[in-house]
């Protein structure tokens, strides 16, 4: 599997690229924002490293411009930065994970290999969900509700996935951050309210009926009103 990192400081570079090419990875590396995008747009990769901190264009603009060139490329955020500000920062620019510095290699590895396993199996499987009037196309990556299209992050995308794949489920939020996030751990924030209140606010609010509930104590559940 192919893997872009940029990365500004060289000794974590070749730490990142020496390590995963020890576990078969194959690596390239980009010393600043634009290099990395360049190479992206050159080739394929299943999985983008980024650090946040790097003169000239940062990890969230590059971030941000290669979630538009590839809406199903995994991205890894690293960065010296760890509060839920930038934690959130991060996601919402279309990373799909967050990773701080300094971090032991192992813990990187078991992302990378949850990240690029996500995608494999995403590549198996395609097929459209629905549930009431909302529909969402694994393959497209097209969401409409009432037949009208609905724009959403690589996030929001996941989240809504994960929703409709367990309808009338309640989900309680160590379980969204395991399965839409991939953290085994709860990050002692409001990342999963945060996300779930931008879904609602472009699946639910237009519309009079809600699909997406609080249950309280618990988490939320995607089900209609007759259910609720």
């Amino acid at each position: 599997m192919n893997i872009l990192v940029v990365e500004d400081e060289l000794n974590v570079a070749a730490f990142i690229k020496r390590g995963l090419e020890e576990n078969s990875f194959e690596v390239d590396v980009a010393y600043d924002g634009n290099t990395g995008l360049l190479l992206a747009r050159q080739k394929e990769y299943h999985l983008a490293i980024l650090d946040v901190i790097m003169p000239g264009l940062n990890g969230l603009e590059v971030c941000r411009q290669l979630r538009n060139w590839d809406a199903s490329l995994p991205i890894l955020m690293l960065t010296a930065l760890g509060t839920t500000d930038d934690v959130v920062t991060g996601l919402e620019a279309g990373a799909d994970d967050y990773l701080a510095k300094p971090f032991k290699f192992k813990e990187l590895l078991a992302r990378v290999r949850a990240l690029t396993r996500r995608k494999n199996l995403q590549n198996l499987t395609g097929s459209k969900l629905t549930f009431a009037d909302l529909e969402l196309d694994l393959d497209t990556k097209v969401v409409s509700r009432g037949g009208k299209n609905i724009n959403l992050t690589a996030r929001e995308f996941a989240l809504l996935e994960y929703f409709m794949k367990n309808p009338g489920k309640v989900l309680g939020r160590i379980d969204l951050l395991e399965n839409v996030w991939e953290l085994n751990y709860d990050l002692g924030s409001n990342v999963v309210d945060v996300y779930v209140n931008y879904l609602r606010n472009k699946i639910d609010k237009e519309f009079p009926v809600k699909l997406i509930h609080t249950v309280i104590g618990m988490g939320y559940a995607l089900k209609t009103p007759e259910t609720a």
